[in-house]
């Protein structure tokens, strides 16, 4: 009984601690690099928690949909609470589709994450404390840059939910790799996006979450990537649930749902 008023607490501090988002276009003089959809454009929206709560921390949320599509609320919108609650500011990005231009989505992504290291000072944030977030093809954008971003635009620690990680056939998600990379890439292309291929001593310290019974994208990728994580003594904390498929996000009919925020909440509190 204990336990549950806990996290009955938990929840009512969370649903309240929402504040209302200040949107920003991520390029408002034009993108570096056009997807050649002009109606497509790159935003974010920016969660702040309550000043006298803020602990200078920033989670930057790239949400899924195959490089087709954003899942922007379950995936997005809707954990700026959760995070909030514990004093952490959420950055939720619209990143663009590629449309055959693979670099699209990470000069968004990192571009996202020099925006707000730019406005550290304003927002309440240690520019030294600020998180990259994915799931499902967001994932693979978040692992991307935590792997390879470097600068301003570099994560201090990287969240995966039920992440795409590789490019390789058999083991990538199909649908993201065509959307990202094009039915036939080039062999060096394919390297260039297979993230586990990226890690070194330097990678951020990591939290990956997925179902053992996701289908769409296999858990070898997650596990191919803490293995390599592991490898590199990069500190990692990695949970895979006995069922929820793929895709839950924050949703409450996720069988872990409570389990999920619990070890992520204690992860990041750990450091």
């Amino acid at each position: 009984m204990k336990q549950l008023l806990i996290l009955a607490m938990m929840f009512v501090s969370m649903i309240a601690s929402a504040q209302k988002p200040i949107e920003l276009n991520i390029w408002p003089d034009g993108p570096r690099t056009s997807n050649g959809d002009p109606k497509d454009m790159a935003k974010v929206w920016v969660y702040l928690p309550d000043a006298k709560k803020a602990t200078g921390r920033a989670v930057v949320c790239c949400p899924g949909g195959g490089y087709t599509h954003l899942a922007m609320q379950h995936e997005g919108h809707d954990w700026a609470s959760f995070f909030n609650s514990q004093g952490i500011a959420f950055i939720v990005v619209k990143y663009r589709m590629p449309h055959g231009h693979c670099t699209v989505p990470r000069e968004d992504a990192d571009e996202a994450m020099r925006l707000v290291r730019a406005n550290a000072k304003e927002w309440h944030i240690n520019p030294n404390d600020v998180g990259i977030m994915g799931f499902s093809a967001g994932g693979h954008l978040a692992s991307t840059v935590a792997t390879q971003s470097i600068g301003e635009a570099a994560a201090n620690f990287q969240i995966l939910f039920y992440p795409v990680i590789s490019m390789e056939q058999g083991i990538t998600h199909k649908g993201s790799r065509d959307n990202l990379l094009g039915n036939n890439p080039k062999r060096k292309l394919v390297n260039q996006y297979c993230n586990e291929q990226h890690i070194n001593r330097h990678t951020p310290r990591a939290f990956i979450a997925l179902a053992h019974d996701d289908h769409a994208v296999l858990p070898i990728n997650s596990l191919n990537y803490y293995e390599e994580l592991c490898n590199n003594k990069v500190p990692t904390s990695l949970h895979i649930y006995p069922a929820g498929g793929h895709g839950f996000g924050i949703r409450q009919s996720f069988p872990s749902h409570l389990e999920l925020l619990i070890e992520l909440k204690t992860w990041l509190q750990s450091f």
